[in-house]
């Protein structure tokens, strides 16, 4: 980082629209997890409110992203806080839809594994660069965001079964963008000659 990043890095306030944003997906966690737990996920007018909590804090990740990029409002804070707050969503949805036999339980493992993974994998090279979101991954992410939002909603099913496809879909770009990042992850640490 340059001296005139590092003055702009120190400008940006620490209570943002971008980081007031994770923080409100955080806050939705704990509120989305007991509106699954009091539909049992067989009470539609929970399903609907829990999907709709969901749905409202996926956006707020497409969101604050954004805002931090296009209005220069990256703190560290943030680069923290965010993929927290997106695994927790993620995680949270995933765990609660196996307990209640809507997901297998090798679906949440695989995804959450690859998701804990990666975010240690940037950890692990943050000192010799940056993995970026790839396209993959972006996809991976609307495909997740996508398969639970089909489960979490109460439909027919003649519908639901269109569930486990999407969530299939889901599962093979996660494992696949996971080896790019393991591969990127290895070249940023491999030593220049």
């Amino acid at each position: 980082m340059t001296g005139a990043e590092s003055t702009v890095a120190a400008r940006v306030p620490l209570l943002n629209a971008a980081n007031v944003l994770t923080a409100v997906r955080l806050v939705l966690v704990p509120v989305f997890a007991v509106t699954v737990v009091a539909s049992g996920m067989i009470h539609a007018g929970w399903q609907l409110a829990a999907c709709l909590i969901f749905v409202v804090a996926s956006v707020t990740d497409l969101v604050d992203g954004w805002i931090a990029r296009r209005f220069s409002l990256v703190t560290a804070l943030g680069k923290v806080a965010d993929p927290i707050a997106d695994k927790a969503l993620t995680g949270a949805a995933l765990v609660l839809l196996s307990v209640y036999d809507r997901l297998p339980w090798w679906v949440t493992a695989v995804i959450l594994a690859r998701e804990l993974g990666i975010t240690a994998l940037r950890f692990w090279v943050i000192r010799h660069g940056v993995i970026a979101a790839s396209r993959g991954g972006k996809i991976k992410t609307a495909l997740q965001i996508l398969a639970i939002t089909w489960y979490l909603l109460p439909m027919p099913a003649a519908l639901a079964v269109v569930g486990p496809w999407i969530m299939g879909a889901a599962v093979v770009v996660t494992v696949v963008t996971g080896f790019d990042y393991i591969v990127q992850a290895l070249r940023l640490r491999r030593p220049t000659p």
